[in-house]
């Protein structure tokens, strides 16, 4: 891929590679797990922390305040949603937690959750039935499968689960599925909820500085995504969104704090000892949950102006990025499948790919490598992840799905082609001992 750099701006590929902080050798091949930011934003976030100790009374109850507001309205306008309805969390699996325990359940209640939810939600909603009225609802299926096939087993379940006196209250589906890394089609699932009176909960890790999103469009009752993964914040720093309409819901942060307003208790009356904020109950709940290092949050600015620099054909800021990354994502999965001489996950549709990871399945056999034993195949897996690490310098995240072993590629502004092409020999080579039994060694 080609394409020319612009006065004062940052080019796609080598030259954006130049703003981070890799060791000398390391390919970042799974951007998607854990994120990571260019070296001028770590040094703000150094700053931030430096000043923390400097001041920190001053700086806790009333610089950061202010700051935070600032990257709270900064957030805001990025994925049009009024300031109010925005603040900021750790993760997204904070977010999750925050909505699912905030809710109360009713018997009857159900929880509707799809197959590929992220493990730790699973979990999630697994301690909320353990330990409240509700149940939940599995909708099984396995990718590739069509959209409207989704919207279908969607729909199906909830008409399930009313005809057996249930109740649906809440739906959890994500934007994109972390493994395998796919799409879903989350707007109309958003639709779906509010056609069947669910309250819809956007699970959006990869979400914020991933797709475009238009929050006051799309219109969730829940949405939570992690800003440190694709909009190259440093870790923790998560966006958690809650429409006017539904903040009475969300009474508690996780853990409760000082912004907590208890239910009124005759003669007991509890202080908030941090300074008057004159903000919604909502937005000052958020500001201050227990002491931990906040300067991730104060970087979301910081991190908008350097995408705001990135330069490809032409085009510069989320254009350029979005310009670069998604084609990159497509064509990591055609050069990696064409040389394992396999497949890349998708549908007839072409929908799943609409994002920047791509899935290629590996060239072994789950009969003959594995015995048909879910766990040996597994311990292959972690097998494969490790000799990555140990013997090539890189990570490449890696799932054993529907009796296959599948890579989940993750593209970005600091990758080019050529890493993909080297991948794709590594993983070949590595297949190639696998068959060899090494990993039985």
């Amino acid at each position: 891929m080609n394409g020319s750099k612009e006065a004062n701006g940052i080019e796609c590929g080598g030259d954006a590679a130049k703003h981070f902080g890799f060791a000398s050798g390391y390919r970042n091949l799974n951007h998607g797990s854990f994120g990571t930011y260019p070296k001028e934003i770590r040094s703000l976030v150094h700053h931030y922390q430096e000043e923390a100790e400097a001041r920190p009374d001053p700086w806790i109850r009333y610089e950061y305040p202010r700051l935070l507001d600032e990257s709270r309205a900064a957030v805001a306008k990025y994925i049009n949603a009024p300031p109010s309805t925005i603040v900021l969390i750790p993760n997204a699996t904070t977010g999750l937690n925050t909505v699912l325990h905030n809710l109360v359940y009713q018997p009857g209640d159900a929880i509707i959750y799809f197959a590929t939810i992220y493990g730790a939600c699973e979990k999630t909603v697994d301690y909320i039935c353990e330990t409240t009225p509700a149940t939940s609802h599995k909708i099984d299926f396995t990718y590739p499968i069509s959209d409207s096939t989704l919207l279908s087993l969607f729909e199906t379940a909830i008409y399930h689960l009313k005809s057996s006196g249930k109740n649906p209250k809440l739906a959890i589906f994500d934007t994109i599925v972390s493994l395998p890394g796919v799409r879903m089609p989350f707007e109309q699932l958003t639709a779906l909820c509010k056609q069947h009176s669910l309250l819809s909960c956007i699970d959006g890790a990869h979400g914020v500085g991933h797709i475009p999103l238009d929050l006051s469009k799309l219109d969730p009752d829940f949405f939570f995504s992690n800003a440190h993964k694709w909009l190259y914040t440093p870790r923790a720093c998560a966006v958690f969104y809650v429409p006017e309409r539904n903040q009475h819901l969300i009474r508690s942060t996780l853990p409760t704090s000082h912004g907590f307003i208890p239910a009124p208790v005759e003669g007991k009356v509890v202080d908030n000892p941090l300074p008057p904020s004159g903000k919604s109950d909502f937005v000052t709940n958020f500001q201050f949950v227990g002491t931990m290092d906040n300067s991730p949050y104060l970087c979301v600015a910081a991190a908008l102006e350097w995408r705001s620099r990135v330069t490809w054909k032409g085009k510069r800021g989320e254009e350029a990025i979005e310009a670069y990354i998604l084609p990159l994502a497509r064509e990591s999965g055609r050069i990696v499948a064409s040389a394992l001489e396999t497949e890349v996950m998708e549908n007839a549709e072409g929908t799943l790919g609409k994002c920047n990871f791509s899935n290629v399945r590996l060239p072994l056999s789950y009969a003959e490598v594995a015995g048909s034993d879910r766990g040996k195949a597994v311990k292959i897996a972690q097998w494969i992840a490790k000799v990555l690490v140990e013997e090539y310098d890189t990570f490449i995240a890696i799932i054993f799905y529907a009796e296959a072993w599948w890579v989940r590629l993750s593209a970005q502004v600091y990758l080019t082609s050529q890493d993909f092409e080297w991948a794709a020999g590594v993983l070949k080579e590595v297949c190639v001992r696998v068959g060899k039994g090494e990993w039985e060694r």
